[in-house]
């Protein structure tokens, strides 16, 4: 077993097993199994798909050895040591089983994912950044089929002025407060512009709520919880008690359109119609600006349909004309209207606008709306 992770590093000597001190992931403390020589550090042309590579073999064979597992593997997943300890024992007997033996990045990432696919998911991404692999052509690990996502992303272009895109977790039953707003999460550690821009302290308190999970300290973790969703971020936990991701909070104001207050007539079907459309589904939304309360205004697309396109042609809500002058859109509001659909079917359907200003209504959250888009 020994020789076959020496020929994985370069070495084919027959020598006996040295200790390896070689941290994990990373390359700048690359250490030789000896105590120098060229191999003390990796070649400065060395890709970190083959830093990582060779990480994995230097790890599992002293594993073999100590029974220890990388210290610095904590700070990238969830998983207790004694979890960890069972990852390397299996991914251990999997390498050795495995013919041939895993010769690049990417087969060492399928043969991780694979050996660990009936643990949390969540902590395969942090496995694989702490070795510095890449993540292989299927993005779920085999065994039960995931359901297809479909989300387009406007035929590979951003429109004209959007600020930036996000693509959310399955959106939670409910997340439609109205017909044309809702609540949405995004994994801050699998979108760079989101992890690059995580507060420090909110990074302290996940570290922090975890430990106090560990200890069953409840109120310092409550409390903890409380701190950092007030800065609208949100830990979900995993099923075995350890952090299933972090993520951002974000309130979306679909663009372009608007929907009939809770209090009209048809208020409560749009809001319905919207929480249909995108209940369990992942999202990908362009975000084009910041509206006076502070949600992000965007068109919304999931499951393979643009989610204002179907509001709009289903007459549960109406074209926001003064705030998007978009053709399409005055096209599929006059399409509805015709077949009198949704709230078309009334003779004359008071507009949301026009019932805020009658009766001054403001935005106060999830029933209440606002006005622009």
């Amino acid at each position: 077993m020994g020789n076959c992770f020496r020929r994985c590093l370069g070495d084919d000597s027959d020598s006996d097993h040295q200790k390896v001190t070689y941290s994990g992931h990373n390359p700048d403390s690359y250490v030789s199994y000896a105590s120098g020589g060229d191999r003390a550090r990796p070649p400065s042309n060395f890709s970190y798909n083959v830093v990582g590579f060779t990480a994995v073999a230097r790890d599992l064979l002293d594993f073999e050895a100590t029974h220890k597992v990388p210290v610095a593997l904590k700070d990238y997943v969830a998983a207790s040591k004694s979890t960890q300890i069972i990852w390397y024992e299996k991914l251990l007997a999997a390498w050795k089983k495995a013919k041939p033996a895993p010769a690049t990045a990417e087969e060492v990432a399928i043969l991780l994912i694979q050996t660990l696919q009936a643990h949390n998911f969540r902590n395969f991404e942090g496995l694989l950044d702490f070795y510095h692999l890449p993540w292989p052509k299927f993005s779920k690990p085999t065994g039960k089929p995931a359901p297809e996502v479909i989300v387009p992303e406007a035929d590979g272009a951003w429109p004209e002025d959007v600020e930036y895109e996000i693509h959310t977790l399955p959106v939670h039953e409910g997340a439609a407060g109205d017909g044309d707003g809702l609540t949405v999460y995004v994994d801050v550690y699998k979108d760079a512009r989101e992890k690059g821009s995580l507060p420090v302290e909110i990074r302290d308190a996940v570290i922090k709520r975890r430990d106090a999970r560990a200890k069953r300290d409840y109120r310092t973790a409550d409390a903890l919880q409380k701190l950092i969703e007030k800065a609208n971020y949100k830990v979900f936990d995993g099923k075995s008690g350890g952090i299933q991701c972090l993520a951002r909070k974000y309130r979306i104001r679909l663009k372009g359109v608007d929907a009939p207050e809770i209090e009209q007539p048809y208020g409560e079907e749009s809001k319905d119609k919207l929480n249909d459309l995108v209940n369990g589904h992942r999202l990908v939304i362009h975000v084009y600006d910041r509206d006076q309360y502070g949600r992000a205004v965007g068109d919304v697309h999931g499951n393979g349909i643009f989610i204002q396109e179907v509001l709009l042609k289903e007459g549960c809500v109406w074209h926001y004309k003064k705030y998007d002058k978009r053709k399409d859109f005055a096209q599929w509001e006059r399409d509805a209207r015709a077949a009198r659909r949704g709230l078309w079917a009334e003779d004359f359907p008071e507009k949301p606008w026009d019932y805020r200003r009658k009766h001054n209504t403001r935005y106060k959250g999830r029933s209440a709306r606002k006005r622009g888009a």
